[in-house]
């Protein structure tokens, strides 16, 4: 099982991020915020690969559903 604040840590250590904040209580289903200036002018598919990438295995083995919210900084701020 995983945990919230690991996540978020391989996360950004894979990523610049201005903003990452994942939540979920069961240690297997989350659901992430992320802003990333490398999501700019990426399509929606781009970013989920970008952020599996750096989570690598523990796709597979730790995390059982992960839902993304990816977000340039310029999208952020208009939100």
């Amino acid at each position: 099982m995983a945990d919230k604040k690991s996540i978020e840590e391989a996360i950004r250590n894979h990523l610049e991020c201005q903003h990452v904040e994942v939540r979920g209580e069961d240690g297997v289903h989350f659901e992430a915020l992320i802003v990333s200036p490398a999501f700019a002018g990426l399509a929606r598919v781009r970013r989920h690969q970008l952020v599996y990438a750096a989570l690598g295995d523990r796709m597979r083995e730790e995390v059982h559903a992960l839902s993304m919210h990816t977000l340039s900084p310029d999208e952020w701020a208009a939100s």
